[in-house]
This record gives C-alpha cells, sequence and structure tokens, in this order.
C-alpha cells in the first residue's frame, strides 16, 4: 500500500504516518510546508517500521501546482497512490462574523476547503487505478479519507470560518462518492476526535477540556479505513470516537435510512 499524507509534520498527520508504517505500508509520501518539520516524522516512520519507505516534500494544499507535483513525485518514486489522507488544515482565531478579518475568515477556506480539493483532484487518476488494481486481485483499495471536525456539526459563536469550512467538507465527500464510486473510490470524512494539538489548542480555552483523545486514535482509525473494513460506510462522515465495532452493527439500519450525510429532513 502506497499512501499519500498531507500535513505529515505533527500531530494527528503525525501519528497517521506512524500508524500506517506499523501497520506495514509498502511507503508513505509525506508533504507538509517545512521539510525540517518532517524529517522528524520521517524518522519516526523509520523507527516503527524500516521496511516502509518514506519521501518527503514541502508542499502548501492552497496551490493546484504543489500538490500535483508532489503527487508526480509519489507516481515517479513509488508507482502508485493506493490511499490518501487529506489532513493539512487551519483554525484561526474564534471571531464574530462582524469583528472578523476577511483575509483572515477566507484563509480557513483556502487551506481547509481548497486545500483537501487540491489533494483530491490529484490524487483521484491514480486511487481509480489503485481502486481497479486492487479489484482484480480481489482486496480493496481507492481510499480517500479527508479530514472534518465534529464542530462541521457545532454552532459555536466566532467559529463561522472553520465550521462551515468542515461542514463543506463532509459535503465534498458525498460529491467524491457521487462523482467517482462507480470508479471503485471509497471516501471518507472523519472527526479525529478532541485532540490536544496546535491546531486544537487555537480555540478559546473553555473548549479545551474537551481536548481529550490522543492523535493515535485518528491514526488507527484512517488505518482501520484504509483496510477495507469499511468500505460499505463510504461517503459518510464518521468519528474515530467510535467503536467500530458498534459502527458496523449498524450498517444495515445506517445504509437503509441514509444516515451519517447532510440532508434535510422535513416533516409535513
Amino acid at each position: 500500500t502506497v499512501v499519500v499524507l498531507a500535513g505529515a509534520a505533527r500531530g494527528i498527520g503525525q501519528a497517521t504516518a506512524v500508524g500506517f508504517a506499523e501497520a506495514g505500508a509498502k511507503a508513505l509520501y509525506l508533504t507538509a510546508r517545512s521539510l525540517a518539520a518532517l524529517e522528524e516524522t520521517r524518522e519516526m516512520v523509520g523507527k516503527a517500521n524500516p521496511d516502509t519507505a518514506c519521501a518527503i516534500a514541502a508542499c502548501d494544499v492552497t496551490q493546484a501546482a504543489a500538490v500535483e507535483q508532489a503527487v508526480n513525485d509519489c507516481i515517479a518514486r513509488f508507482g502508485a497512490v493506493d490511499v490518501a489522507d487529506a489532513n493539512a488544515g487551519y483554525l484561526g482565531p474564534w471571531v464574530k462574523i462582524g469583528e472578523s478579518d476577511p483575509e483572515g475568515w477566507w484563509h480557513n477556506w483556502e487551506v481547509n476547503l481548497r486545500g483537501t480539493y487540491h489533494v483530491i483532484r490529484f490524487t483521484l487518476p491514480h486511487l481509480i487505478a489503485s481502486a481497479r488494481r486492487w479489484a482484480a486481485e480481489g482486496g480493496s483499495g481507492g481510499h480517500l479519507i479527508l479530514l472534518s471536525s465534529i464542530g462541521a456539526q457545532l454552532l459555536m459563536p466566532g467559529a463561522s470560518d472553520y465550521q462551515t469550512s468542515k461542514h463543506a467538507i463532509n459535503r465534498l465527500c458525498e460529491f467524491v462518492q457521487v462523482d467517482h464510486g462507480a470508479d471503485g473510490i471509497k471516501c471518507f470524512a472523519i472527526h479525529p476526535g478532541g485532540v490536544a494539538t496546535e491546531l486544537g489548542k487555537q480555540m478559546p480555552e473553555a473548549m479545551h477540556a474537551y481536548l481529550t483523545e490522543t492523535p493515535d486514535l485518528a491514526a488507527c482509525f484512517a488505518v482501520w479505513l484504509a483496510s477495507g473494513k469499511a468500505d460499505w460506510a463510504k461517503g459518510r462522515y464518521l468519528s474515530a470516537t467510535w467503536d467500530v465495532g458498534e459502527l458496523s452493527a449498524m450498517q444495515v439500519t445506517i445504509l437503509q435510512d441514509d444516515l451519517l450525510v447532510n440532508r434535510l429532513r422535513a416533516q409535513v
């Protein structure tokens, strides 16, 4: 398995890289804005599994050409992309809309949504090829993991930029599935849990009490999604804090009632 992971320099992205190495990934292609910060992740990957090849590249996900170049470099090095994880994100100060800085407000969307779109756009052709190759061999490939947040489901004063961008990621996940499900793509939007990362600590201090999970939880959940065991839940919002056994037991209900998607339900 070859994994492309954006936002792998620290926190959840770093833990996810280590998680895939521990699970036996053939190769990891890690990106972040800082090449120096990625070196630490690469060292951790090497210690976790010396047999996992690991390449790093400085890449700003808001720049389409940079993401395209990184993906092309991954193909040149490792010959495939089996899993793509759009983990790069941004969270600025919580400020009411009427007091917000327009550039700062929009920067959330630039990183969280545009950056995610770029990862999707340039990995998809290779993920489709992976899905077809794995299907021919009786396996499961073509997994795309988008970092969402429980904030997508909340309405907190001052968080309009971050929470709307994460809500949009959930919908984008659904569109990926509608457009490319027939190509074998399995896309998921995930809440990684409340993790005390540098990004998480940007929330108001009163919210820090909810940052009780470790990065490893999200990492293990991403590895589980890429295993193929949750392919039935493709195109949906999922949380790393959920018990995977209980989630799997709800498969029939979730599919029958079309749950864990963005819908307007009205009763008359």
